[in-house]
């Protein structure tokens, strides 16, 4: 008689292999409806899953897709006719033929959702941006220095007369900051308990600290240890019926400048088999990646310069003449940023500089990310830059998006590819890590950590249900 366990394994086998098959199907047609924008059979492909496998086993890369696609959706929320209006309003009349001309430049940026034209809904103010600067370029004339670029010339001009050696801190700030998240009323059940991260300075930075902690809403919190890669101070708090749920914090810090003549240091070869060098020359996550097209521009920029200092120039220099500044997409709908960067020649602070630290790192120089926000008076925002490590000097700061100044002054001019202002709170160092205590779900921003993020037992909060806040006390 033949032993049934021999005929228990082929039909498990069996059942396992047509399980696996069936889901590599669904996968696929899943995939394909979110490349081809279909968000609502896709919807209705995760709902039928729901139905038929409650447990929902291996169908959480679907669901996945579900929530990216309603972030997308987010993003692209405007209707054409609505478009159109703000064109109208922001930028003055126009043809169908300057519209098509927009859109097949990439200028004015739109999707096809269920059959629908669906634009960006920051794609008029960023087809502004775009418009003039092909304008100005037309015409010869130099950009109008606004508020912020005549803040930051006077302010880097004072930090470099102050800087008697390469690297010293210069023209300190004191900075007591009241952040605050609100969720809106029953975006989670009454009774339900809302866990939320906000952001916090980092303590081990030379240009930031006398760091203290002032107040916070609840009275039990979390404070990640510095080293984390997210600095972050986590609070809970339960939902009540028809009200926020409001987290907050109040600190003190005090934040310098920092000033790096290149040419007056003495830069070393790199020590390539140091842990520091390998880990900030390596490939990371999903968007720190060395593609062919990465690696062939990067090439083709930099040529035969072998000097760290001069390779970094050359690539500052290229992404500042080629890259435009512009409203972004939320992180988490992309899935290469540089790549993204360099195929619509626009980005963000975080996009440019991510475009930049992935070509460094290929011609192998060290970078790493540095976050938080900058706190420049009435233009206080979400920012995001980097630090260069030179052998012999140690790290030095490099802000890609703001770029080289409209001076003659090449110290001046230079400033931000080796120095960077006193107006900044550093909450990150490195990108895409675990926060502590651990997030459960999705984050919304799973490649930075600025603004907060928060959820609840069922899922993530994303941005579309709560709201931030930041308060700036300033003293010198």
């Amino acid at each position: 008689m033949m032993n049934k366990r021999f005929l228990i394994a082929p039909l498990i086998l069996t059942v396992a292999l047509s399980s696996m098959y069936a889901n590599k199907t669904i996968f696929s047609r899943a995939n394909r409806l979110f490349r081809h924008g279909q968000f609502s059979y896709l919807q209705q492909l995760d709902d039928s899953l729901r139905r038929t496998d409650p447990i929902k086993t291996g169908y959480y890369q679907i669901d996945s897709l579900c929530e990216i696609a309603s972030r997308i959706q987010l993003d692209f929320s405007l209707s054409e006719p609505k478009a159109e209006a703000q064109i109208r309003t922001k930028i003055g009349p126009f043809t169908l033929a300057d519209k098509n001309t927009w859109e097949n430049n990439d200028w004015l940026e739109y999707k096809i959702i269920d059959g629908q034209k669906r634009y960006f809904n920051r794609a008029v103010s960023n087809l502004k941006l775009r418009l003039n600067q092909y304008n100005d370029s037309v015409s010869h004339r130099s950009t109008p220095i606004d508020s912020l670029t005549a803040f930051r010339l006077r302010h880097t001009t004072q930090v470099i007369t102050q800087t008697t050696q390469s690297g010293t801190l210069s023209t300190p700030v004191r900075f007591t900051l009241t952040y605050s998240v609100s969720v809106k009323p029953d975006a989670v059940p009454a009774g339900e308990i809302v866990r939320c991260w906000l952001p916090y300075p980092k303590e081990n930075r030379a240009r930031q600290n006398n760091i203290k902690l002032l107040e916070t809403s609840q009275q039990e919190y979390q404070l990640s240890p510095d080293s984390a890669g997210h600095r972050s101070i986590y609070m809970e708090k339960r939902a009540i019926a028809g009200r926020p749920t409001d987290f907050r914090i109040r600190f003190s810090y005090t934040g310098a400048a920092q000033y790096f003549d290149l040419d007056k240091v003495n830069i070393s070869a790199y020590k390539k088999k140091t842990i520091l060098y390998q880990q900030y020359t390596a490939q990371q996550g999903r968007h720190i990646l060395f593609t062919t097209h990465i690696k062939s521009l990067a090439d083709k920029i930099v040529g035969k310069e072998k000097h760290p200092e001069k390779i970094v120039q050359k690539l500052y220099e290229w992404i500042n003449a080629h890259i435009i500044w512009s409203g972004a997409l939320e992180y988490s709908t992309m899935d290469n940023i540089p790549e993204y960067v360099l195929q619509h020649r626009r980005g963000d602070c975080g996009m440019q500089t991510l475009l930049f630290i992935t070509m460094a790192r290929y011609k192998g120089i060290p970078v790493k990310w540095q976050s938080g926000w900058m706190l420049h008076p009435n233009k206080v925002n979400l920012h995001d830059w980097c630090e260069v490590y030179y052998e012999g000097v140690g790290w030095v700061p490099l802000d890609m998006s703001f770029g080289l100044q409209p001076t003659n002054k090449h110290q001046l001019r230079y400033f931000y590819m080796s120095g960077i202002d006193a107006y900044r709170l550093i909450v990150n160092d490195d990108i895409s890590v675990p926060f502590i205590p651990k997030k459960e779900y999705l984050r919304s921003e799973p490649v930075d950590f600025q603004r907060g993020e928060v959820e609840w037992k069922k899922n993530n909060l994303y941005f579309d249900k709560w709201s931030y806040h930041m308060d700036v006390d300033y003293q010198k």
